[in-house]
């Protein structure tokens, strides 16, 4: 491939108010977003934030930051609505189609921060997604006449008209102390929807050097309907993660969820095409048939991945 800036980026805000924010990544940015069809954006909730329900044009997964709150999910032709607990350390697959919102308590201590990298190969827009919101001032339901909406919802026009101009913000908000309760969240429906990549058991303990969970189609068989692999690496002050690569030429999307460190990625032809230091919040890609490898500050490094193929 022709040479394509890989050093690490940080996303830029794309909306937000009172309640929190969206922020994404752009190919503009970060051009091998553009070349793998990767999207990746980051939400940060507020304490009472509420992201309004959305369904996206790219399968994802999702990883919780920071904090926690509430997770609805509607997965395609389903029949009910899966209402989940999450936590920091979860990870959730969000298949093509599924309908989701998120929530940080009213009295939550610090933000409620989602990751989401996922595959925009089949999306409105190569390497970025793009979400269409249910309910809000750009909801889908507001561009229909009153009469297609009483009809579709089995309503009396004038409650189909309220209830379409009810919500007049977009994308996120902040619920007033006065605002009806949301679902509350079930034990059940957290199976098989989210794991906890903190809690989970080790796929690799090294002591003194570092920790790795996967996520894959035998811990979460939702993986396979996102057709993306992921993973947790922690390690230790100065370990090293030694030079690695995909062995089925996949492309490797890397966040860096705390710590610092270095990064060295080499291509087929024994060059080196990328030495830069990396820190916490940055996103970078590894492109296909490069080899990468990474060591720790101090203060040791942790970082969440996907690769475009199940495992």
């Amino acid at each position: 491939m022709a040479a394509v800036d890989l050093t690490p980026r940080t996303p830029k805000k794309a909306y937000g108010g009172d309640g929190g924010a969206y922020y994404e990544w752009s190919p503009a940015d970060l051009p091998m977003l553009a070349v793998a069809s990767i999207g990746a954006a980051k939400l940060s909730l507020a304490a009472g934030g509420l992201s309004l329900p959305s369904y996206s044009d790219s399968a994802k997964v999702a990883y919780v930051l920071q904090g926690v709150g509430t997770c609805g999910l509607v997965l395609p032709e389903a029949t009910k609505e899966k209402v989940v607990a999450v936590k920091e350390g979860d990870a959730l697959a969000l298949p093509f189609g599924a309908v989701t919102w998120w929530h940080n308590g009213p009295a939550a201590q610090a933000d409620l921060t989602v990751l989401f990298l996922g595959d925009t190969s089949k999306g409105h827009k190569r390497g970025q997604f793009t979400n269409f919101q249910l309910t809000g001032s750009a909801g889908i339901f507001t561009g229909l006449s009153t009469e297609f909406v009483s009809r579709a919802w089995d309503l009396p026009e004038p409650d189909a008209a309220r209830l379409v101009s009810s919500q007049p913000a977009s994308g996120i908000v902040k619920l007033p102390a006065s605002a009806a309760a949301l679902p509350a969240p079930s034990p059940q429906d957290r199976a098989g929807v989210a794991l906890n990549c903190l809690e989970a058991p080790l796929d690799v303990d090294i002591p003194g050097g570092g920790r790795v969970v996967v996520l894959n189609t035998a811990n979460l068989p939702l993986v396979r309907e996102v057709g993306l692999g992921a993973d947790l690496v922690r390690i230790d002050a100065h370990s090293m993660c030694s030079p690695g690569f995909s062995c089925d030429s996949a492309y490797q999307v890397t966040y860096i969820v705390r710590g610092s460190g270095r990064v060295q990625v080499v291509g087929p032809d024994g060059r080196r095409v990328l030495e830069t230091r990396i820190e916490g919040g940055s996103l970078f890609i590894v492109p296909r048939f490069h080899v990468v490898s990474k060591i720790a500050d101090a203060s040791g490094m942790e970082w969440f991945s996907i690769i475009t193929t199940p495992k």
